[in-house]
Parts: C-alpha cells; sequence; structure tokens
C-alpha cells in the first residue's frame, strides 16, 4: 500500500463542491436573452473560502444570501429605475437588474454557523470559514526515543 501525502489529495477532493453552480444546466446558455449572471470567484485560503461576487450598481439590501442543507444561495431581485426626463428616451438600453440566484453545493468542512458576508465598492464578499478538524497542520518533528 502506498503513503500518499494528505496534502496532495485535498485539492483533488474539494475543487467539485465549488466549480459549479448547483444548477448549472439552467444558467449555463443565456447567450441572446436579457438575462445576465453576476460573476463569481471563489478562493480558498488556510482558514476560510471566500466566494466574491461581481455586483456593481446594488446595494448591501438588494441581497439575499441563504445556508440551507449545505446549499449556499445567494439571491437579488432589483427593479429598474425609470430615470427619464420628459422628452427623453432610450436609443439603447444594456443596464440589466434583474432577479438572479446563483447556488453552490458546500464541502463538510465548511462552519456553517459562522458565514458572514459583506458588500463594497460593487463586490459581495462571502467569507465560509473552515472548521478547525479540517485545517492542515503544520508539519512536525518527532523526536527518537
Amino acid at each position: 500500500m502506498a503513503i500518499t501525502r494528505f496534502t496532495e489529495q485535498v485539492p483533488q477532493f474539494y475543487d467539485p463542491f465549488f466549480n459549479d453552480d448547483l444548477f448549472d444546466w439552467m444558467t449555463s446558455n443565456f447567450f441572446g436573452s436579457d438575462i445576465t449572471l453576476p460573476a463569481v470567484n471563489i478562493k480558498q485560503g488556510p482558514d476560510a473560502f471566500t466566494v466574491e461576487v461581481a455586483a456593481p450598481g446594488y446595494k448591501k439590501d438588494d441581497f439575499k444570501i441563504k445556508m440551507e442543507d449545505d446549499v449556499l444561495t445567494i439571491a437579488s431581485e432589483k427593479e429598474p429605475k425609470e430615470e427619464l426626463k420628459e422628452g427623453e428616451r432610450y436609443t439603447k438600453r444594456e443596464f440589466n437588474y434583474g432577479a438572479f440566484t446563483r447556488s453552490f453545493v458546500l464541502p463538510d468542512i465548511v462552519e456553517g454557523d459562522h458565514i458572514s458576508a459583506s458588500y463594497e465598492d460593487g463586490l459581495l464578499r462571502i467569507t465560509l470559514p473552515i472548521k478547525e478538524e479540517a485545517k492542515q497542520k503544520p508539519a512536525r518533528i518527532i523526536e527518537i526515543q
């Protein structure tokens, strides 16, 4: 039996949890539609995962973040404001502030009770702390007696 370092197996084991949306088949092809989804980055640090959602033009009250059955759901519904003055009309209109929902299945190493979120400069950041027992321990030297 070969001995494999645990650190080499961790990324391969946990990557599938964050690679795609839970319902990616619903959100994968919006070409030619008026539906847009905010871009998402997911980073892993030694103590937490960080989900970054690019959502300029929103306010923090526009978001609803829910954690249920190891599924993180980020949703927003924003009505567009009509800011036309009398006599004005749009000749081109690309701004779209409709509703969106993104859902991600979380790995069991996430401490679900301590998830936090912040919104600043068009970027929603959700911090998903890693459980203490799942964090990588530093190497230690074992003395021979």
